[in-house]
């Protein structure tokens, strides 16, 4: 022993500060992800409730708010960019149609980021880039959020993850459970345009089509059906599993029969030839900006023309009746005049896809 002290000679840097890509220090809850929030989060979200900077975003419901309803959902997608969108707007308009199904007023989201080491700094600029421009779109606010990162390689690039909140106004609360027979089914739009888009922007069958994603916030279409608030009896956005998965959820919740007719179902030409090119059934194929909207028979008309004067409801149309079954069934009323049952998509044909 020569008397020097032990921890001569030994030192334990600071991690360097690295601009160009996610470290694991990243996540580590110290001074690289405090620069990190600081540097690139905050650039892009600046609610009230992130400027406060605390671990719970201290928010103000106004007086004549009683009900409020809440949504969470995880968003995993390959690839993250695909045309029409990215898994920042699937984030945030996912959530956004959620808390719209149940009548509300999105007001607040959270944002926490699971983010893989190696991710280009520039790349998770561009998904917050295109969370802000949605949120502002839909009419929300980022509030809080979290940050973690996990090894290269235990993640595919970002996985994001939103909770919503919203108001609930007294006369506007639509179920799943509430579709009653004799009532009309109406869809805001053209179906599979999300599945398929995906699925050629990951170029692993070498198809190519003039798709894009319908990744969309509806706060519109649910604005415009304020006047029928309380008639409107059911509204869902058929996302994974598409519409016949979504339609038979209703159909169990409300236990009654379902029938569509194939000819008023819109689907654009490019996704129908990719559907029939490789075996996929437009049915079951995801959405993200789609709406069904189930309204008694006697005001379907009017409600088809509300929803159609919204920025993504111009190919709106009535596709269906509901009608009283001894146990719950969705049946397609094909363009030969048979009829085939819709089943729900019985696993997952699309991965990585919302």
């Amino acid at each position: 022993m020569t008397g020097h002290s032990l921890s001569e000679g030994f030192s334990c840097p600071l991690p360097f500060s690295h601009h160009e890509a996610i470290m694991l220090g990243h996540g580590s809850g110290g001074a690289m992800t405090a620069e990190l929030i600081q540097r690139v989060f905050l650039k892009y979200f600046h609610s009230d409730g992130l400027q406060q900077k605390n671990d719970a975003a201290n928010l103000a419901i106004p007086d004549n708010i009683h009900r409020i309803a809440v949504t969470t959902d995880s968003h995993i997608v390959t690839p993250l960019f695909f045309p029409g969108g990215d898994i920042g707007r699937l984030a945030v308009c996912g959530t956004v149609n959620d808390l719209l199904t149940a009548g509300a007023t999105p007001k607040w989201l959270s944002a926490a980021f699971i983010l893989e080491e190696g991710l280009p700094i520039a790349v998770l600029e561009q998904i917050l880039e295109s969370m802000k421009k949605s949120a502002e779109e839909a009419q929300v606010e980022i509030v809080t959020g979290d940050t973690k990162v996990v090894e290269r390689g235990k993640g595919d690039g970002i996985f994001i993850n939103t909770t919503g909140i919203g108001y609930i106004a007294e006369n506007f609360q639509p179920g799943g459970e509430k579709a009653a027979p004799g009532d009309a089914v109406i869809l805001s739009g053209t179906i599979g345009d999300h599945g398929m888009a995906v699925l050629c922007a990951r170029g692993e069958l070498g198809i190519r089509a003039d798709i894009s994603s319908d990744a969309a916030p509806l706060n519109e279409i649910v604005r415009n059906l304020q006047p029928f608030a309380r008639s409107v009896h059911v509204l869902r956005d058929p996302t994974r599993g598409g519409l016949s998965t979504t339609l038979n959820e209703i159909a169990n919740q409300s236990q009654v029969g379902i029938e569509l007719d194939e000819k008023s179902i819109p689907i654009s030409k490019e996704v129908n030839a990719v559907c029939e090119m490789l075996g996929f059934d437009p049915y079951t194929t995801a959405n993200e900006g789609k709406m069904i909207i189930i309204v008694p028979d006697e005001i379907k008309q009017d409600v088809l023309l509300a929803i159609r004067r919204s920025k993504y409801g111009e190919n709106a149309a009535i596709i269906g009746r509901v009608f009283p079954n001894h146990s719950p069934i969705v049946l397609l009323q094909t363009n030969l005049g048979t009829h085939r049952i819709l089943d729900p998509l019985p696993g997952e044909l699309l991965p990585r896809i919302c």
